[in-house]
């Protein structure tokens, strides 16, 4: 199974839209699936998303801030890539804030 936390505007995707709760979605992993076959799943574009977190740690964000934080990252060398295809594995936990969201790594 693979955890998708949704927030801002994001949060459309999930049964439970509601800003006091959470907004997850629940899916079952596929073999060698990508995070862009898994964003296409879902039917979340790319271009509606600021930052992505998987594990906890840092896979990519449109602010050039979120590295000088030093978070824990998945890449180890541009962070800014957006290349999306990290296979995604049963038990991972996607973190996903919209555009509107950019605040909450700088």
């Amino acid at each position: 199974m693979v955890s998708i936390h949704l927030y801002g505007k994001l949060r459309r995707f999930a049964t439970n839209s509601s800003p006091s709760a959470d907004s997850i979605i629940a899916l079952d992993a596929l073999e060698g699936e990508t995070l862009q076959m898994l964003l296409d799943r879902v039917g979340i574009h790319a271009s509606e998303l600021y930052t992505i977190f998987i594990n906890s740690k840092l896979l990519t964000s449109r602010t050039k801030f979120a590295t000088y934080l030093r978070y824990q990252q998945v890449c180890e060398e541009n962070c800014q890539g957006w290349d999306l295809t990290v296979i995604i594995h049963d038990g991972d936990r996607l973190g996903l804030f919209g555009t509107d969201m950019p605040g909450l790594v700088v």
